[in-house]
């Protein structure tokens, strides 16, 4: 079989070890072409495709971004396809010129609605949810997760030290658009004393009150982890509007952090590095018994997969019966 494989989206860490995976199991075990299409879906349009061997894949299980490079171009949406240049077209012809059986396509939420409606043109694709947010629906985690959550704990575990020193409030800002499981996950990892996620409403009242109360109880300082797409006013990022009407309310000292793309640079974690590996396994895997229109997914502790086309348009996000966010309050965090 002669199968493509590309990255789509975001960078994150883990997807050179995916891209190991898969490649080496679909040419040590199963003898097949393995051709790396470059910049994502935007790869198909231009042609800029590569056979992959052994010697293409060493040193790629610690190495952070990815080696095919990506882009976020979205081939299926309407405003993208212009006067006499028809994007799907053009991708179409692309896979049936190289003469592809099957296109890996490894990525988030956009890549698994552009796989989807690969999938509903003809192709044959399976795809690999890669996120750092772990917002992809139809996968308890996604490779790049964990070792967000591990540089944002590390940050936070930093700005102790300092909050502690001078007697400061700390508002650190993680990366969470939509979904705030980074900033459930390191702020419970980090001893966080208020969480805010997008999903959950919050009353900065409530923020001030409980900032006050622990001053009260002799603690001086609080840590407070923010998700980026929490709602603010006046268009400011999420630490600056939080800080701000925490000097307000409490007229605390207040500073704030902003990690950004640092969360998703860097060499992946050992989990990340094992849950990449099994989920490019699994990839070649389900390619190699002919069940296409499937993205790998860990259900537990087992690798499985799901229909793309249940997967396409769908988010994961957090909700307010999260057992960590129950453990949480009843260990007196604030959550807003």
């Amino acid at each position: 079989m002669k199968i493509g494989i590309l990255t789509s989206g975001g960078d994150c860490p883990g997807i050179n070890a995916t891209i190991r995976g898969v490649c080496k199991t679909a040419i040590s075990h199963y003898g097949m072409e393995v051709y790396g299409i470059h910049n994502g879906f935007r790869g198909l349009m231009d042609e800029d495709i590569t056979q992959l061997n052994e010697k293409s894949l060493t040193g790629l299980l610690n190495l952070g971004g990815t080696v095919l490079g990506t882009s976020r171009e979205k081939p299926f949406r309407k405003k993208g396809i212009s006067a006499g240049s028809n994007k799907p077209d053009i991708i179409l012809n692309t896979i049936r010129k190289f003469g592809f059986d099957c296109i890996v396509c490894i990525g988030g939420n956009g890549t698994q609605k552009t796989a989807a409606e690969l999938v509903a043109s003809g192709v044959n694709v399976v795809s690999i949810p890669k996120t750092i947010d772990n917002d992809v629906w139809g996968t308890d985690v996604s490779f790049g997760f964990d070792s967000a959550v591990s540089i944002a704990t590390d940050a936070i575990d930093r700005l102790h030290s300092t909050a502690s020193s001078h007697q400061r409030v700390m508002v650190i800002e993680v990366m969470g658009h939509k979904a705030g499981w980074i900033a459930l996950y390191s702020g419970m990892a980090g001893g966080g004393d208020i969480i805010l996620l997008p999903e959950l409403p919050f009353n900065i009242h409530h923020i001030g009150d409980a900032i006050i109360n622990r001053l009260k109880k002799g603690k001086p300082y609080s840590i407070v982890v923010v998700a980026e797409g929490i709602p603010t006013l006046g268009g400011k990022k999420a630490a600056q509007y939080i800080a701000e009407e925490i000097e307000y309310e409490t007229g605390f000292e207040t500073r704030e952090t902003v990690l950004g793309y640092i969360q998703r640079g860097g060499s992946p974690t050992a989990f990340d590095r094992i849950l990449a590996t099994r989920m490019g396994g699994h990839a070649t895997e389900l390619i190699a018994q002919g069940r296409f229109g499937q993205m790998v997914s860990l259900r537990g502790t087992d690798i499985t997969s799901v229909p793309i086309s249940e997967v396409a348009g769908k988010l994961k996000l957090v909700t307010e019966d999260d057992d960590l966010i129950t453990q949480g309050r009843r260990m007196g965090i604030c959550f807003g």
